[in-house]
């Protein structure tokens, strides 16, 4: 069938007629080039006026409604609408782009500027706040952001005299802005009596803080400062849409059609009134003006561009025109010239020529017009009209024929026959007429047989036939010309049909998605000759098909341009140009068609460089050309790594359960136990879904992950240390250029990316915030400052990140489909490559954005699956492994050849000073020369080639190669089965370390005397450790099932093993030889168990719900446990071997009696004195504190004690081990918890002497290996135990000022509820003297902050502004009684050595030197300050920073702030806006005095730190759940500090974006509790007091 592929043929967009006057302004400008910029429907337009070209920029995926050039006219910035629209910036003259800012407004872009040096932008959003945001657009970052007005704001403009000014005005508002650190802060514009208060549309800043401004009803406003100072009355007689500044003056333009100059100080210069000019017509409306030398340009709301030579004035030369407002669906060609012919609801019909590019004819018509049909010999002219009558005009002179209503609804569609003799006109009320064209247009025939609107009409070639399609889909086909429908298949089969213009029909299936309904595709024209076909859509794309395509889902071509419908679309008459038409956009674009021979010169056009994607989606109908997909990739693509909890999840569900916990904490609650456990050493290695994820040290260890663990393995000394920082499944690992730092990203709802140093084992930078579910690849750049990422989330999002700084750079959507792996170009930073299911992709960063284009396989290949991709020798080349064993080579983005490598995919690649080395699922590892020519040399993986010193066994021949890295003489090499093994360069193998395979692992059973384990897993392996010093699997056995449990006979010379399918086994514990088999149950065996002693009954628990008794000497059954309700989960036996206790999936403790197996009831008191044998079971008054506070969503799996009955160890389905001290009574016992497994921990074993704790992860298949630390055994090294879930509350000591302060709260003062009684008028109504209490409130600073009723609504405000301010501008404040002292600490220094004394009240920072007594102020702040600290590095010398209280956190000039200013001339040098509601109760330098650190009184007290200079944040997390009191660095860093608060001390760390947290711990002191801490110092070792 044709239609599996996408026809070869192209099209490339050659001419757009238009330009978006309508609801836009301000959006037509002269490039540096002398071209003209400006944009139709979603396209940026470049225009060269003197060679009549167009150039197109294409990277909007909607409708450009802004525009604004950079100063040095090169570079254009566009913004667009959309649910997430984004900003481009653009060469002009390449129309590549050069940055993308996304992900800050909603709606759309309404407005855009650039400053003076162009290196900031400025953009106005168009959501309810219409939020201003500032971007430094080269690194795509935003710089400050604030609410702009509640009103729509039309322009905005930087101050160009002025440093870090803004002016915006919109509806009945002007507001001056200034940008201070991350603050923008806006000052309403007075207008006062000067003018009214009315919308402002536009404006221009000139020198000496002037601003000049176009209102609405045509006078210009002056402004000086904030204050309105003149007016200039009737500048023109309506609104001024547009100001445009050059350096001769200004250009207004307005909705009368006029424009005018004026010179630099705004004095008339001349005036253009566009209607009275030839080309102008009544309600001509100016929407954009730019001057330049004696240049004008003027767009108008109706789609022209006019240019004015200003000699000339009164004739000005129209250089583009198109359709006006009103939807645009009427298109006909003509059937012999080069010519269109568009109508319009403009209700104007006018003719395109497609070689001048240019209108010929025009001609207004009475009704909106909505179809059009040329006759065959190209003299009429047929349209059809909305209000249901249709027209005839002669085409040459446009005059005309007939006029004729025979219907009421509108008509849709008409078509002359082939023949010329009929003219078929179809009607929205589902008729269609026939009229005969020699008979004066007199009706012959009617069809009525449609039940719904009629949407396309056509004619057979002999003038016979029609055929029709309506609203409901239905296709119907009529005899001619009298109108009978045709019935008989049979009749219709052989009509060949003159044109094909119907959406419905066999040959049109395929353009069809699958599963859509029948009416988004608006228009359909095929060209028989070309055989394709082109489509128009209600999602603005026109679509390439091969013509016929017969099944649904047929692959295709894409071209994006078009914003919203398409409502039509035709092949020119000589099939050489498309012509479509949008609906909203009314622009009507020509496509020039190149067909498949002229493809091959015209290659350089084939990539389409959008940010939308310019080809099909894959179909899945077509199975036949798809390779069968591999049975690996298969299943690690089904794999979707989300959780039911994740772990960021747990604060949350702990606040909820807190009522529950409250009720059950009245008993004292346990202490956690004195020991704690080390991890030591774990088996596994995560291969089965991961890629290239191990990697050489720099000194030779071997780096690679697990779980949630980071490990570095000694193979020396056959040691592992592990990085623990994850607390999730880590599913990639990638190493610096340098090899001594790793980055990890594991799964998460906000998943993380850790770099750590894998010498220290400390992370430098954690990364998170734009991915979701996890991170599937991550790759450091070839100078290790950048790393790219990709997430797991359903677009499968690119991140660049600048890694140090932990800051995003670009972010981009991925695929639809999972992407493997991403590899940075290691010659160019900013190129990178991304490989995945069917895709292949060739990134560049732009900005904020990343513009990707896919490779172009052309004849080469299929597009296949790539598995792995890697650059070559220079920054062209880059190669990829496919799923079908294929090596791709590519050039920029083009496939050059192919070179077959493996059987089966190849999943890894790694590029060599001179050559490469591929690895596949066949298990060889191939070393290829530097072009792939031919491959020098090739080892196989094979039990036979191991080498004597390994760590374990092969499992089996050639395992899967997932991973390979070369280093130090050896190739390293990971499996799928979990096996790291060391290739030798001369042939032999060293196995390192091995796991489980794929599937889950939950049987463990530690031996009686020995230091070794057993386990067994649903990879149908039995499996035996060895936990001494040599770490290595010391016997390994297949099994015909996957098995669940296993157990060692107490003389250690036997194992049993339960499978899943029912039965289960005894073998000799050293050979794994069978003793003996019984398969007695259905379902799997859960738990199996030998008598203590001498070994005499074994134990079978099944999910059938029964225990089998097994006399082991005899191999019989000798009892039956009945009388469980579900599956049994553990099973122990008491030390006689009399009794059995056992724990079932419903949560029943049940006791039964061996060998028979009687039930029986024992009551708990009685319980606890029973020896047992084993203790593994999770229920009991016993283990009750056991349970989690979130007990109802996670499991405990399994618990294990140790043989002195001190320690009990639990396992939980969120992948904790903790420690209990046991007897664990009461709930919600104190515990230590580790984390390491990533989700369940589904078995826990202490071994024989309690020296080891043994932990099972089920889907990690990891075995870990804890060293048990006794009590009072303490090393030096930080403690990885996390303290309990809940803090305890009897903790002792009280004061009452710390009470009290800890529970003030701070909401802004003017929305508070008055604290004490007031009385009198507020100053600003007040007749009569005021009050000394109010007198003071007036001198205080900025508003009259007594009054606590909430404030006037702002109009009001405003107003008042200008005329209340006179009587009191004389007031200076002179002294201030009063220091803040109740609430705040650290709040008083000296400065200039000891001279003066900075401290604060109110909302006043107050300098007060001490020899004279004078005070200065500070008088910024507009509430109380509650926090001060002085920089104490010399550079800055006497800054200040201040923190005050606030009310939201939306960035506005309510939000509470911080202040940095200089204490001698009390400048203010940055304001940071906080996301801290409430206030900021502390801040602190750090040592280089380039950060600062501020405590928020939110709940959750966040901590956030500031490079205060940019006013960036860097990080921030929330501290604690109580107050924390004072925050400081350590006197000599910048990643250090110290918070202090109600009992707790934390010490913190930064890196890169993330904070990281240890609580204190008191442990190591005698009877030392956690008390509530005030202060800190910084002893000169790493020691800190705190009181």
């Amino acid at each position: 069938m044709a239609a599996r592929s996408a026809p070869s043929c192209h099209l490339r967009l050659e001419w757009v007629y238009g330009y978006r006057g309508h609801q836009c302004r301000n959006n037509l400008y002269y490039t540096a080039a002398k071209e003209i910029v400006y944009f139709v429907a979603g396209v940026g337009v470049v225009y060269s006026p003197r060679e009549h070209r167009q150039k197109f920029y294409r990277g909007h995926s909607d409708d450009i409604i802004s525009l604004a050039l950079h100063p040095e006219r090169v570079l254009v910035a566009t913004g667009q609408v959309g649910k997430e629209p984004y900003i481009c910036i653009w060469d002009s003259y390449t129309v590549q782009t050069i940055s993308v800012l996304k992900d800050v407004h909603t709606h759309g872009i309404a407005c855009l500027a650039f400053d003076l040096d162009g290196q900031r932008l400025v953009s106005v959003g168009l959501d309810s706040k219409n939020a201003v945001c500032v971007w430094d657009w080269k690194r795509g970052k935003m710089l400050s952001m604030a609410p702009g007005h509640t009103d729509r704001i039309f322009d905005i403009s930087w101050d160009l005299y002025q440093p870090n000014k803004l002016v915006s005005c919109g509806v009945k508002h002007i507001k001056f802005w200034s940008l201070c650190g991350n603050a923008l802060t806006p000052k309403r514009g007075v207008f006062g009596k000067t003018g009214d208060l009315q919308t402002i549309l536009c404006l221009a800043c000139a020198r000496d803080e002037l601003t000049y401004s176009g209102a609405l009803n045509g006078d210009i406003y002056v402004w000086k400062g904030i204050n309105l100072i003149r007016t200039i009355q009737g500048a023109h007689a309506a609104g001024i849409f547009s100001m445009n500044a050059c350096e001769e003056g200004f250009a207004t333009g307005g909705r009368d059609g006029c424009i005018r100059l004026w010179d630099l100080t705004f004095k008339p210069i001349t005036v253009i009134d566009l209607r009275e000019t030839d080309q102008g017509y009544k309600g001509l409306s100016v929407r954009s003006v730019c001057w330049r030398g004696d240049h004008i340009l003027v767009g108008t709301q109706d789609s022209e561009i006019f240019e004015i030579v200003v000699q000339e004035r009164n004739k000005p030369f129209l250089i583009m025109q198109g359709h006006c407002e009103g939807e645009l669906w009427a298109l006909a060609v003509h059937p012999t010239k080069p010519l269109a012919v568009t109508g319009s609801d403009d209700r104007s019909v006018r003719i395109w020529s497609l070689v001048d590019h240019a209108l010929i004819a025009r001609c207004n018509m009475e009704e909106p017009i909505r179809c059009a049909a040329v006759n065959a010999d190209g003299i009429h002219l047929a349209l059809g009209m909305k209000d249901g009558s249709f027209t005839v005009l002669r085409v040459r002179d446009m005059t005309e024929v007939v006029h004729i209503k025979d219907r009421k609804e509108a008509i849709h569609e008409l078509k002359y026959s082939p023949d010329g003799t009929y003219l078929a006109v179809g009607c929205n009320d589902s008729s269609v007429d026939i009229y005969g064209v020699a008979q004066r247009y007199k009706k012959v025939g009617e069809c009525l047989g449609s039940l719904s609107f009629i949407t396309h009409l056509d004619w057979s070639s002999d003038s016979r036939y029609l055929q029709t399609n309506d609203g409901n889909g239905k296709r119907l086909f009529y005899r001619m010309p009298g109108g009978k429908e045709v019935t008989s298949t049979e009749e219709i089969k052989g009509v060949h049909w003159a044109s094909w213009t119907c959406v419905s029909g066999l040959e049109v299936n395929g353009i069809w998605p699958k599963y859509s309904d029948i009416n988004d595709i608006n228009s359909v024209d095929g060209n028989y000759i070309g055989q394709v076909l082109v489509t128009a859509d209600d999602y603005g794309i026109i679509k390439l098909f091969r013509y016929p395509c017969l099944r649904k889902g047929a692959k295709f071509r894409k071209y994006i341009g078009h914003s919203a419908h398409v409502t039509n679309v035709r092949w020119s008459h000589d099939y050489q140009w498309v012509i479509s038409i949008g609906g909203a956009d009314h622009s009507v674009f020509q496509w020039k068609f190149i067909p498949e021979r002229k493809l091959k010169d015209a290659l350089h056009i084939a990539p389409q460089e959008s940010l939308a994607d310019s080809h099909s989606d894959e179909s899945d109908s077509d199975l036949s050309d798809v390779p069968e997909l591999d049975s690996e990739i298969e299943q690690e693509t089904q794999l979707t790594y989300r959780r039911q909890v994740y772990k960021e999840d747990l604060p949350q569900l702990k606040e909820q359960c807190k009522e529950k916990q409250k009720s059950a904490t009245s008993k004292r609650r346990e202490r956690a136990p004195g020991n704690s456990i080390r991890l030591h050493f774990v088996h596994g290695y995560r291969g089965y879904d991961c890629r290239s994820n191990l990697f050489y040290t720099q000194i030779g260890e071997i780096v690679y992950h697990v779980a949630a663990v980071g490990v570095i393995y000694n193979r020396q000394q056959n040691t592992q240390r592990f990085y623990l920082g994850h607390d999730d499944d880590i599913l990639c690992l990638t190493i610096h250029p340098l090899k001594d730092y790793v980055a990890t990203g594991q799964v998460g709802r906000d998943p993380s990316i850790h770099i750590w140093d894998t010498e220290t084992i400390k992370p430098l930078s954690i990364l998170k915030g734009h991915h979701q579910c996890g991170i599937s690849a991550v790759d450091f750049s070839a100078d290790g400052k950048r790393l790219a990422s990709v997430g797991i989330d359903d677009s499968h999002t690119i991140v660049l990140w600048d890694w140090k700084k932990g800051e995003k750079l670009s972010i981009a959507r991925g695929s639809k489909d999972k992407i493997f792996v991403v590899k940075m170009n290691p010659y160019v930073p900013d190129k990178l490559i991304t490989a995945g299911i069917k895709h292949m992709k060739f990134w560049r960063k732009a900005g904020g954005g990343l513009i990707g284009r896919k490779g172009y396989i052309g004849t080469l290949g299929k597009n296949d699956t790539m598995m792995c991709a890697v650059y070559g020798w220079t920054e062209e080349m880059a190669f990829s492994g496919t799923s079908t064993g294929d090596v791709c080579i590519w050039r920029d983005i083009f496939l050059v050849k192919t070179v077959k490598a493996h059987d089966g995919p190849v999943f890894s690649m790694h590029a060599l000073e001179k050559g490469f080395v591929t690895g596949g699922k066949d298990g060889i590892i191939a070393l290829w020369d530097d072009s792939f020519e031919r491959c020098l040399k090739t080892y196989a993986i094979k039990r036979a080639a191991l080498a004597p010193g390994s760590k374990g066994l092969l499992l089996e021949d050639n395992p899967s190669i997932r991973a390979i890295s070369l280093g130090h003489g050896h190739i390293l090499v990971g499996t799928k089965n979990g096996e790291i093994l060391e290739v030798d360069k001369s042939g032999p193998i060293t196995l390192l370390v091995q796991g489980h395979m794929e599937g889950e692992v939950w049987g463990l059973a530690t031996h009686p005397y020995l230091p070794i384990c057993a386990t067994v897993s649903d990879d149908k392996t039995l499996r035996i450790w060895d936990l001494s010093p040599s770490h290595c699997m010391l016997a390994v056995r297949k099994l015909k099932k996957g098995g669940r449990c296993c157990c060692f006979s107490p003389d250690g010379k036997a194992l049993a093993v339960g499978l899943n399918d029912g039965s289960f086994l005894m073998a000799n514990a050293d050979t794994l030889e069978d003793l003996v088999s019984f398969h007695h149950r259905k379902d799997m065996i859960s738990d199996i168990r030998f008598s203590p002693g001498s070994g005499k009954y074994l134990a079978v628990a099944s999910h059938d719900s029964f225990i089998d008794i097994y006399n082991v000497m005899s191999s019989k059954r000798v009892g039956i446990c009945k009388g469980a309700t579900s599956y049994i989960t553990h099973i122990d036996w008491d030390i006689r071997g009399k009794l059995l206790q056992v724990n079932t999936g419903a949560k029943e403790q049940l006791f039964f009696e061996a060998p028979r197996g009687k039930k029986q009831t024992i009551p708990s008191v009685e319980v606890e004195k029973i020896a047992w044998a084993s203790w593994t079971s999770v229920l009991g008054l016993c283990c009750e504190g056991i349970w989690p506070v979130i007990g109802e969503v996670t499991d405990v799996t399994a618990s294990c004690l140790t043989s002195d009955k001190m320690v009990l160890a639990t396992g939980d389905d969120l992948g904790f081990v903790k420690l209990f001290r046991y007897p664990t009574k009461g709930k919600f016992g104190k515990f230590k918890r580790y984390v390491a497994h990533s989700t369940h921990v589904t078995n826990v074993r202490w071994t024989y002497d309690d020296s080891m704790l043994v932990t099972l992860g089920g889907t990690d298949m990891s075995l870990m290996v804890w060293t048990n630390e006794m009590e009072g055994y303490r090393e030096k090294r930080p403690c990885d135990s996390e303290e309990s879930d809940i803090d305890s509350e009897e903790d002792g000591g009280y004061d009452s000022d710390v009470t009290r302060e800890n529970e003030i709260s701070y909401t802004i003062r003017a929305l508070s509820t008055n604290i004490r009684p007031m009385f009198g008028i507020k100053p600003h109504l007040q007749q009569k003297e005021p009050s000394t209490d109010e007198r003071q409130g007036v001198v205080r600073g900025s508003r009259p902050p007594v009054s606590r009723a909430p404030p006037q609504p702002e109009k009001l405000q405003t107003n008042n502004v200008g005329k209340k301010k006179r009587p009191i501008e004389d007031l200076v404040l002179e002294l201030v009684f009063g220091y803040r002292g109740r609430d705040c600490r650290n709040n008083v220094h000296y400065l200039n050595d000891g001279d003066d004394i900075i401290y604060h009240t109110a909302s006043i920072g107050i300098l007060h030197n001490v020899a004279t007594g004078s005070q200065s102020f500070y008088q910024e702040h507009n509430d109380d300050i509650l926090c001060l600290t002085v920089n104490q590095h010399p550079k800055f010398i006497n800054i200040v920073a201040t923190g005050q209280v606030g009310d939201s956190a939306d960035m506005s000039a309510a939000a509470p702030s911080i202040h940095i200013w200089d204490a001698m001339n009390k400048q203010t040098l940055s304001i940071l806006r906080c996301y801290h509601s409430k206030g900021v109760c502390s801040v602190s330098f750090s040592a280089t005095g380039k950060l600062l650190l501020s405590v928020g009184l939110d709940p959750e007290h966040t901590i956030t730190i500031w490079r205060w200079q940019e006013g960036a944040k860097i990080a921030s997390r929330a501290g604690h759940n109580q107050r924390i009191f004072v925050a400081e660095f350590r006197p000599d860093s910048d990643t250090q500090f110290v918070s202090v608060g109600v009992k707790h001390v934390k010490f913190w760390t930064l890196a890169g974006r993330a904070l990281l947290s240890k609580k204190g711990l008191l442990s190591t002191l005698e009877d030392a509790r956690m008390q509530t801490m005030l202060a800190i110092a910084f002893g000169a070792v790493k020691r800190r007091r705190s009181g």
